[in-house]
């Protein structure tokens, strides 16, 4: 990025949304999808006086769940894959999709149902498509838009003939790639390849309609990108040479970040850090392929734990906790002046929270992205505090550089938040949102503020209560699973209507 382009005052557009995450879509199949609800779902937002969707990681999940451990950081989730749509297609009919059990509460995705009930319904999809006129031809088409699609499909492939288990857990021969081994078992999974592969085309073409469709609406697709990758990961088994494994496949380091006022231990994440070292020499390869993917997918991109690209928390693998880690440079000047030089067509905001210090800030300067505030974190004292803002007074150039939150999917959505805070915060936040009605007034403000993007949870719009928490860090159970229904869309559109008028 030139200096004479830094030194200039841009002039943003306001974008003002919500956020709900694809899996919180209302569906009569257990989990939301890339169909009719998200249609209708894009179409409400234009109604509404919205012009953006904050939607999370789309990628394929494992253990656990969460959308930032993924078995790709390329790949779509297949849960996502709409039957409707594929029973538009002939692949599957209403009758096969309504006789399987997906869960019975429209609040909370079951994932264990969606794990033992959906696969059967995807590989019936998968035979019918098979007999279609020219769907090998389709398929190979598709492979040649997208050079990941072969290492994810034998990457999944192999774990199911390996029962599951982690990449670093198979023989030798597979565990490090060896041709001999890969060539011996690509026999046996030949079936199991291509059922990924036609996945992930039919995954594209869903995800090119509901593009194309908020697009025509003028909604902008915010996505979200994890910094790390899972260690069990189609990433660190066929890119290992970008992170730091010893010859044998395991972390010498894992990610966290240290002790703090909140926890003594600090938080040992245990995703294999990157070794930058390396990817240096390539000209950063694997990010700027991660880079580019995202730039397919959407419009407006969110990057997750930003400060580790200036420099990151590595702690020995095999620790019990993170109080010994040290920190180390990362290379992010150099990769981010990489991706300007190519003008990728997508906006980045960067998650610039927690532990932030002068080198991150000089690259989020240097960069131009977005930083991020939480008004959950705004109400003390501390004038200097990051995370306040201001009225926006309709003034274009008065945008700031920022991109604000009531919360985000880690914080207690509002209501919850607000019940728990003590009577101090509540003085300083009545005094931000000018009303007594709070905490819907926090809201309103945040509408309204001088930020140039305004994500508002949805669960913050129709203040629910803790029942409606995405995530809460460090635990390993209960995420990921909140829904809103049928009803919950037709209040959120109500309210919608006076909060983005």
């Amino acid at each position: 990025m030139a200096e004479s382009v830094r030194e200039q005052k841009p002039v943003y557009s306001r974008r003002r949304g919500v956020l709900l995450p694809l899996f919180s879509l209302p569906s009569e199949y257990g989990i939301g999808t890339l169909g009719a609800a998200a249609h209708r779902f894009v179409d409400l937002l234009k109604e509404c006086g919205a012009n953006m969707w904050a939607i999370l990681p789309t990628g394929v999940t494992g253990y656990g769940d969460s959308p930032y451990q993924s078995f790709s950081s390329f790949a779509l989730n297949p849960y996502f894959l709409d039957l409707d749509m594929l029973v538009e297609s002939g692949l599957l009919t209403k009758e096969e999709c309504g006789s399987v059990d997906f869960g019975s509460d429209a609040a909370r995705v079951d994932y264990g149902k969606l794990y033992e009930n959906r696969l059967p319904l995807l590989l019936t999809a998968y035979a019918r498509a098979k007999q279609l006129p020219g769907h090998e031809e389709a398929l190979a088409e598709f492979e040649k838009t997208a050079p990941w699609l072969d290492d994810h499909a034998r990457f999944m492939a192999i774990k199911e003939a390996m029962g599951g288990a982690p990449w670093y857990e198979w023989p030798d021969g597979l565990k490090n790639r060896k041709p001999a081994a890969m060539a011996e078992i690509s026999e046996k999974i030949a079936c199991e390849v291509g059922f990924h592969k036609f996945l992930q085309m039919e995954l594209a073409r869903q995800w090119k309609l509901l593009s194309e469709h908020a697009r025509e609406k003028g909604i902008m697709i915010m996505g979200d990108l994890p910094i790390y990758c899972a260690y069990d990961s189609a990433d660190c088994w066929a890119y290992r040479d970008n992170f730091r494994f010893d010859k044998n496949g395991r972390p010498t380091e894992v990610a966290g970040v240290p002790p703090d006022y909140f926890c003594e231990d600090g938080q040992l994440w245990g995703n294999p850090v990157y070794n930058w070292t390396r990817m240096k020499k390539d000209g950063f390869k694997f990010w700027m392929a991660r880079l580019r993917r995202c730039a397919e997918l959407y419009d407006i991109l969110r990057i997750d734990h930003f400060r580790g690209f200036a420099s990151y928390y590595a702690v020995p693998a095999g620790a019990e906790n993170a109080r010994n880690g040290v920190w180390r440079k990362a290379e992010g000047k150099r990769l981010f002046d990489l991706a300007a030089q190519e003008e990728l067509p997508v906006e980045i905001v960067a998650e610039d929270l927690g532990f932030i210090t002068r080198d991150v800030r000089a690259l989020l300067k240097r960069t131009g992205f977005a930083g991020m505030q939480v008004m959950e974190f705004a109400f003390d004292s501390d004038r200097s505090n990051p995370h306040k803002n201001r009225m926006w007074n309709g003034d274009p150039a008065a945008l700031r550089n920022k991109i604000a939150y009531t919360g985000t999917h880690d914080n207690p959505p509002l209501a919850a938040w607000w019940e728990e805070t003590d009577e101090k915060t509540r003085r300083i936040a009545r005094r931000y949102a000018r009303t007594k009605d709070l905490p819907y007034g926090i809201v309103k403000a945040v509408a309204n503020c001088d930020a140039r993007f305004i994500v508002i949870p949805v669960q913050d719009v129709l203040l629910m209560g803790a029942e409606a928490r995405i995530n809460t860090p460090a635990t390993a159970s209960g995420n990921w699973s909140w829904r809103a229904t049928a009803d919950d869309i037709k209040e959120l559109a109500e309210k919608l209507k006076t909060l983005f008028d």
